[in-house]
């Protein structure tokens, strides 16, 4: 398979975790940034949406009382320290990087709005879109499969921390079977908890492919960028 001229590569915020769970790991963030920016350097545009979860976990508890909206709104914001953290490396690492936010804090980063986000994308640039989709209730994979299809993404490509979908929980059945291949319906069917529905949906109805592969195994952004199979491909 070829190279794959534009991906949407969707992180989860424990990622920049790391071991700690909470926060941000500097050597984490640091060795991923190196990995993305060499995969932009061999000419692949790279849109990329991060979760909160490094941050947002750390108040889950108290949050559970709150108004869901309000509740929601910090995570929103959870992913912008994420994503600034994320361009901070990103640039450090060598390749231009911009943050586009879905809510509007001029001070700190663009505001989206789409054909400015092709055109960063067109001139080499990684673009980072941060804030969700600005909305409550839409978790971080819906965020990441509209902006995929916003940009025309080829893949939305989301790093996890097993090497694919399984038919169950692979970190608590030793006996979990991978799938190479599966359908959107399958997935959605089966009650497989790789990424949330409505994404998967979303996805589905527009025909935009889905790999899920393992982020901690070096090179695998690569491979997945350059069309090698890695992962799981989810697909029609």
């Amino acid at each position: 398979m070829a190279k794959r001229e534009r991906i949407l590569l969707k992180l989860s915020g424990e990622v920049l975790a790391a071991g700690a769970g909470f926060g941000i790991d500097p050597g984490k963030v640091r060795a991923m940034a190196e990995e993305v920016a060499s995969v932009a350097r061999a000419g692949v545009q790279i849109g990329l949406v991060v979760g909160g979860g490094n941050f947002f976990r750390g108040v889950a508890a108290a949050a559970r009382d709150m108004d869901r909206v309000a509740a929601d709104q910090m995570g929103m914001l959870a992913t912008v320290i994420n994503a600034i953290a994320l361009q901070d490396a990103l640039e450090k690492a060598g390749v231009a990087t911009r943050v586009m936010t879905a809510i509007h804090m001029a001070s700190v980063a663009e505001p989206y709005i789409r054909r400015r986000a092709i055109r960063h994308l067109e001139k080499g640039r990684i673009v980072i879109f941060a804030a969700g989709t600005s909305n409550p209730y839409f978790s971080t994979d819906t965020a990441a499969a509209l902006r995929a299809l916003e940009i025309r993404a080829e893949v939305l490509a989301k790093a996890t921390r097993v090497d694919g979908v399984y038919d169950k929980d692979p970190l608590q059945n030793a006996d979990a079977v991978m799938y190479s291949e599966i359908g959107y319906t399958e997935v959605l069917s089966r009650q497989l908890k790789v990424m949330d529905a409505s994404s998967v949906a979303m996805c589905r109805d527009n025909k935009l492919p889905i790999v899920v592969f393992n982020l901690n195994t070096p090179g695998n952004i690569m491979r997945m960028a350059m069309g090698e199979p890695v992962g799981t491909q989810i697909r029609g």
